[in-house]
Protein backbone atom coordinates (compact mmCIF):
# COMPACT_ATOMS: atom_id res chain seq x y z
CA UNK A 1 0.00 0.00 0.00
CA UNK A 2 1.36 3.64 -1.07
CA UNK A 3 1.63 6.22 1.00
CA UNK A 4 -0.63 7.68 -1.21
CA UNK A 5 -3.70 5.11 -0.77
CA UNK A 6 -3.08 5.24 3.00
CA UNK A 7 -3.86 8.72 3.13
CA UNK A 8 -6.77 8.51 1.14
CA UNK A 9 -9.93 9.35 3.03
CA UNK A 10 -12.73 9.64 0.37
CA UNK A 11 -12.62 13.35 -0.20
CA UNK A 12 -13.57 13.14 -3.56
CA UNK A 13 -16.61 10.31 -3.15
CA UNK A 14 -19.05 10.75 -5.66
CA UNK A 15 -17.53 13.14 -7.30
CA UNK A 16 -16.66 13.47 -11.46
CA UNK A 17 -13.35 14.37 -12.55
CA UNK A 18 -11.63 14.89 -16.22
CA UNK A 19 -7.91 15.01 -15.84
CA UNK A 20 -5.94 16.07 -19.16
CA UNK A 21 -2.51 15.74 -20.12
CA UNK A 22 -2.02 12.21 -18.39
CA UNK A 23 -0.95 10.09 -21.07
CA UNK A 24 2.61 10.12 -20.43
CA UNK A 25 3.77 7.59 -17.65
CA UNK A 26 5.08 9.30 -14.42
CA UNK A 27 3.58 12.99 -15.23
CA UNK A 28 1.79 15.24 -13.01
CA UNK A 29 -1.88 14.55 -14.87
CA UNK A 30 -1.30 10.19 -14.15
CA UNK A 31 -0.16 11.21 -10.63
CA UNK A 32 -3.41 13.60 -10.14
CA UNK A 33 -5.24 11.36 -11.81
CA UNK A 34 -4.26 8.28 -9.09
CA UNK A 35 -4.62 10.58 -5.96
CA UNK A 36 -8.26 11.53 -7.16
CA UNK A 37 -9.23 7.80 -7.75
CA UNK A 38 -8.07 7.08 -4.46
CA UNK A 39 -10.06 9.70 -2.97
CA UNK A 40 -13.24 8.01 -4.20
CA UNK A 41 -13.64 9.91 -7.58
CA UNK A 42 -14.59 8.68 -11.20
CA UNK A 43 -11.98 9.84 -13.19
CA UNK A 44 -11.59 10.37 -16.85
CA UNK A 45 -8.11 11.09 -18.19
CA UNK A 46 -7.68 12.28 -21.50
CA UNK A 47 -4.38 13.19 -23.71
CA UNK A 48 -3.12 12.13 -27.40
CA UNK A 49 -1.30 8.37 -26.47
CA UNK A 50 -4.40 6.12 -26.65
CA UNK A 51 -2.22 2.96 -24.74
CA UNK A 52 -0.97 5.02 -22.39
CA UNK A 53 -4.46 6.53 -21.41
CA UNK A 54 -6.36 3.17 -21.73
CA UNK A 55 -3.72 1.68 -19.39
CA UNK A 56 -4.13 4.39 -16.76
CA UNK A 57 -7.84 4.45 -16.71
CA UNK A 58 -7.92 0.59 -16.41
CA UNK A 59 -5.11 0.63 -13.34
CA UNK A 60 -7.60 3.30 -11.49
CA UNK A 61 -11.03 1.78 -12.62
CA UNK A 62 -11.48 4.90 -14.86
CA UNK A 63 -12.35 5.97 -18.37
CA UNK A 64 -10.48 6.86 -21.55
CA UNK A 65 -10.51 9.68 -23.75
CA UNK A 66 -8.42 11.07 -26.06
CA UNK A 67 -7.96 15.26 -27.05
CA UNK A 68 -5.90 17.65 -28.53
CA UNK A 69 -5.86 20.76 -26.38
CA UNK A 70 -5.03 23.10 -29.13
CA UNK A 71 -8.21 21.87 -30.99
CA UNK A 72 -11.50 23.40 -30.00
CA UNK A 73 -13.58 20.78 -31.29
CA UNK A 74 -11.57 17.67 -29.59
CA UNK A 75 -12.13 19.51 -26.08
CA UNK A 76 -15.31 19.88 -26.68
CA UNK A 77 -15.92 16.31 -27.86
CA UNK A 78 -13.88 15.05 -24.59
CA UNK A 79 -16.13 16.73 -22.02
CA UNK A 80 -19.30 15.43 -24.10
CA UNK A 81 -17.95 12.22 -23.67
CA UNK A 82 -17.25 12.71 -19.73
CA UNK A 83 -20.98 13.93 -19.38
CA UNK A 84 -22.85 11.24 -21.71
CA UNK A 85 -20.76 8.34 -19.58
CA UNK A 86 -21.06 10.36 -15.90
CA UNK A 87 -24.26 12.88 -16.35
CA UNK A 88 -22.06 15.71 -14.59
CA UNK A 89 -18.22 17.43 -14.33
CA UNK A 90 -17.62 18.14 -11.18
CA UNK A 91 -13.66 18.70 -11.23
CA UNK A 92 -11.62 19.61 -14.33
CA UNK A 93 -7.96 19.77 -14.28
CA UNK A 94 -5.30 20.97 -17.36
CA UNK A 95 -2.16 19.56 -16.89
CA UNK A 96 -1.25 19.33 -20.85
CA UNK A 97 2.45 20.06 -20.95
CA UNK A 98 4.76 21.35 -24.07
CA UNK A 99 8.25 23.97 -23.55
CA UNK A 100 10.97 25.36 -25.62
CA UNK A 101 14.57 25.68 -24.57
CA UNK A 102 16.33 28.03 -26.68
CA UNK A 103 18.04 31.87 -26.13
CA UNK A 104 15.17 34.42 -27.12
CA UNK A 105 16.57 35.64 -30.26
CA UNK A 106 16.86 32.16 -31.67
CA UNK A 107 12.98 31.65 -31.12
CA UNK A 108 10.95 30.86 -34.33
CA UNK A 109 7.22 31.79 -34.75
CA UNK A 110 6.85 28.24 -35.09
CA UNK A 111 8.28 28.21 -31.36
CA UNK A 112 6.18 31.22 -30.56
CA UNK A 113 2.68 29.28 -32.31
CA UNK A 114 3.17 25.77 -30.53
CA UNK A 115 3.94 27.63 -26.85
CA UNK A 116 1.02 30.22 -27.55
CA UNK A 117 -1.30 26.86 -29.04
CA UNK A 118 -0.70 24.58 -26.33
CA UNK A 119 -0.07 26.84 -23.14
CA UNK A 120 -2.52 29.85 -23.67
CA UNK A 121 -4.90 29.38 -26.39
CA UNK A 122 -5.83 25.78 -25.68
CA UNK A 123 -6.50 26.18 -22.13
CA UNK A 124 -8.17 29.02 -22.94
CA UNK A 125 -10.59 27.54 -25.15
CA UNK A 126 -10.86 24.46 -22.55
CA UNK A 127 -12.17 26.95 -19.92
CA UNK A 128 -15.07 28.51 -22.20
CA UNK A 129 -16.27 25.01 -22.63
CA UNK A 130 -15.85 24.39 -19.30
CA UNK A 131 -17.53 27.10 -17.87
CA UNK A 132 -20.28 26.38 -19.92
CA UNK A 133 -20.41 22.87 -18.41
CA UNK A 134 -19.49 22.91 -15.00
CA UNK A 135 -22.26 23.34 -12.13
CA UNK A 136 -22.04 25.42 -8.50
CA UNK A 137 -19.93 23.70 -6.35
CA UNK A 138 -17.02 22.60 -8.86
CA UNK A 139 -13.08 23.45 -9.20
CA UNK A 140 -10.93 23.98 -12.22
CA UNK A 141 -7.12 23.17 -11.47
CA UNK A 142 -4.87 24.58 -14.29
CA UNK A 143 -1.26 23.68 -13.81
CA UNK A 144 1.14 26.35 -14.57
CA UNK A 145 5.02 26.91 -13.53
CA UNK A 146 7.01 28.74 -11.08
CA UNK A 147 8.77 30.21 -14.21
CA UNK A 148 5.82 32.26 -14.94
CA UNK A 149 6.28 34.36 -11.91
CA UNK A 150 10.37 34.12 -11.37
CA UNK A 151 11.10 33.58 -15.19
CA UNK A 152 13.48 31.27 -16.20
CA UNK A 153 16.52 31.67 -19.32
CA UNK A 154 15.85 30.28 -22.77
CA UNK A 155 12.09 29.97 -21.70
CA UNK A 156 10.53 33.04 -22.78
CA UNK A 157 7.39 31.62 -24.77
CA UNK A 158 7.11 29.34 -22.15
CA UNK A 159 6.93 31.28 -19.48
CA UNK A 160 5.09 34.34 -21.58
CA UNK A 161 2.47 31.85 -22.61
CA UNK A 162 2.26 30.36 -18.23
CA UNK A 163 1.99 34.02 -16.92
CA UNK A 164 -0.63 34.86 -19.57
CA UNK A 165 -3.15 32.02 -18.71
CA UNK A 166 -2.69 32.71 -15.04
CA UNK A 167 -3.77 36.11 -15.67
CA UNK A 168 -6.77 34.64 -17.34
CA UNK A 169 -7.89 32.63 -15.05
CA UNK A 170 -7.73 34.89 -12.23
CA UNK A 171 -10.08 37.00 -14.43
CA UNK A 172 -12.49 34.03 -15.10
CA UNK A 173 -12.36 33.32 -11.44
CA UNK A 174 -13.68 36.31 -10.89
CA UNK A 175 -16.18 36.71 -13.29
CA UNK A 176 -17.73 33.02 -12.45
CA UNK A 177 -17.50 33.78 -9.04
CA UNK A 178 -20.84 33.84 -8.95
CA UNK A 179 -21.59 30.94 -10.59
CA UNK A 180 -19.94 28.92 -7.45
CA UNK A 181 -17.27 27.60 -10.02
CA UNK A 182 -13.69 27.94 -8.31
CA UNK A 183 -10.82 28.16 -10.50
CA UNK A 184 -7.36 27.80 -8.87
CA UNK A 185 -3.64 27.03 -10.54
CA UNK A 186 -0.72 25.14 -9.02
CA UNK A 187 2.58 26.38 -10.06
CA UNK A 188 4.83 23.62 -9.38
CA UNK A 189 8.95 24.14 -9.98
CA UNK A 190 11.68 21.63 -11.47
CA UNK A 191 9.45 18.45 -11.11
CA UNK A 192 10.76 14.80 -12.61
CA UNK A 193 8.57 13.58 -15.42
CA UNK A 194 9.30 12.61 -18.76
CA UNK A 195 9.43 16.07 -19.95
CA UNK A 196 12.37 17.66 -17.78
CA UNK A 197 13.80 13.52 -17.94
CA UNK A 198 17.29 15.63 -19.49
CA UNK A 199 17.28 18.16 -16.82
CA UNK A 200 17.24 14.74 -14.31
CA UNK A 201 19.70 12.64 -16.10
CA UNK A 202 22.18 15.17 -16.72
CA UNK A 203 24.87 15.02 -13.68
CA UNK A 204 24.83 18.21 -11.43
CA UNK A 205 21.59 19.57 -12.98
CA UNK A 206 19.70 18.85 -10.17
CA UNK A 207 22.06 20.31 -7.85
CA UNK A 208 22.28 23.50 -9.38
CA UNK A 209 17.84 23.92 -8.72
CA UNK A 210 18.12 22.63 -4.84
CA UNK A 211 20.66 25.28 -3.96
CA UNK A 212 17.58 27.53 -4.91
CA UNK A 213 14.66 25.86 -3.09
CA UNK A 214 14.14 27.03 0.45
CA UNK A 215 12.92 23.23 1.36
CA UNK A 216 15.78 21.82 0.43
CA UNK A 217 14.24 19.93 -2.33
CA UNK A 218 12.61 19.37 -5.69
CA UNK A 219 8.90 19.40 -6.02
CA UNK A 220 7.37 16.18 -6.70
CA UNK A 221 4.28 14.69 -8.62
CA UNK A 222 3.00 13.53 -5.48
CA UNK A 223 3.18 16.84 -4.07
CA UNK A 224 1.33 18.44 -7.19
CA UNK A 225 -1.19 15.75 -6.98
CA UNK A 226 -1.95 15.95 -3.12
CA UNK A 227 -2.56 20.03 -3.76
CA UNK A 228 -5.27 19.25 -6.48
CA UNK A 229 -7.17 16.77 -3.92
CA UNK A 230 -7.17 20.14 -1.70
CA UNK A 231 -8.33 22.21 -4.36
CA UNK A 232 -10.68 20.02 -5.60
CA UNK A 233 -12.30 19.13 -2.20
CA UNK A 234 -15.64 20.68 -1.09
CA UNK A 235 -13.33 21.88 1.99
CA UNK A 236 -11.32 24.43 -0.17
CA UNK A 237 -12.65 28.38 -0.18
CA UNK A 238 -10.40 29.35 -2.63
CA UNK A 239 -10.60 30.66 -6.20
CA UNK A 240 -7.95 32.99 -8.71
CA UNK A 241 -4.91 32.02 -6.71
CA UNK A 242 -2.04 30.73 -7.69
CA UNK A 243 -0.45 28.63 -5.13
CA UNK A 244 3.28 28.14 -5.51
CA UNK A 245 3.72 24.25 -5.02
CA UNK A 246 7.54 24.55 -4.98
CA UNK A 247 9.36 24.42 -1.82
CA UNK A 248 9.74 27.95 -1.38
CA UNK A 249 11.24 28.74 -5.08
CA UNK A 250 9.59 32.07 -6.16
CA UNK A 251 11.43 33.13 -2.98
CA UNK A 252 14.45 33.22 -4.55
CA UNK A 253 14.60 32.54 -8.35
CA UNK A 254 15.70 29.84 -10.75
CA UNK A 255 19.38 29.56 -11.31
CA UNK A 256 21.06 30.85 -14.38
CA UNK A 257 22.33 29.00 -17.54
CA UNK A 258 26.01 29.80 -16.34
CA UNK A 259 25.52 28.46 -12.63
CA UNK A 260 23.89 25.02 -14.41
CA UNK A 261 27.02 24.93 -16.46
CA UNK A 262 29.28 25.73 -13.91
CA UNK A 263 27.17 22.99 -11.83
CA UNK A 264 27.48 20.27 -14.36
CA UNK A 265 31.29 20.73 -14.72
CA UNK A 266 31.81 20.16 -11.25
CA UNK A 267 29.30 17.31 -11.03
CA UNK A 268 31.59 15.50 -13.96
CA UNK A 269 35.33 16.62 -12.70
Amino acid sequence: MTEQSRAASGRLENKVALVLGASREGNMGQAIARAFAAEGAKVVVAGRNEQQLKTLADQIGGAWTTCDITDKDQIQDMVDFVLRNYEKLDIAVNAAAAFVLKPFEEHTAEDIDEMTSMLFKGPFQLLQVLVETMKSGSSIINISSAAATIGFENHMAYTGAKAGMEHVLREVANEYGCCGIRLNTIAPGLTETPLSADYHRTPGVVDAFVKEYPLGRLNTVEDVAHTAVFLAGDECFMTGQTLQVNGGLTLRRNPTRAEIEEQIREACS
